[in-house]
């Protein structure tokens, strides 16, 4: 199921159409909301849209892991990983359901 990709000029330009500032406004807009997401993310904090979901950073430890073509174990490091958890919100609305009174994610 191949969908079309979401851009940051689309973006821009949803806000464009939609709150009535003009292009250069909106697009500054959408940088500065996915700048003040990303460094928020970058110290650790989560971000919590509510009625969309929440970004979590999650710190994972070292551990082994093996190559699957041929089978020797390779050490991973320790890393952190950005894990999205969509609300109840999105998940109904994904599924074409009737949206949960209450936003949990």
């Amino acid at each position: 199921m191949a969908g079309k990709t979401v851009t940051r000029a689309d973006l821009s330009e949803a806000v464009y159409q939609r709150v009535g500032l003009s292009r250069t406004e909106s697009a500054a807009l959408v940088e500065t909301v996915l700048s003040e997401i990303c460094g928020c993310l970058a110290s650790g904090e989560t971000v919590k849209l509510s009625s969309f979901g929440s970004f979590v950073v999650r710190d994972k430890g070292k551990r082994v892991g093996r190559n699957p073509k041929t089978g020797v174990e390779v050490a991973i490091e320790p890393r952190r990983v950005m894990v999205f958890k969509p609300s109840n919100v999105l998940k109904a609305r994904i599924n074409g359901d009737a949206a949960p009174d209450d936003d949990e994610g």
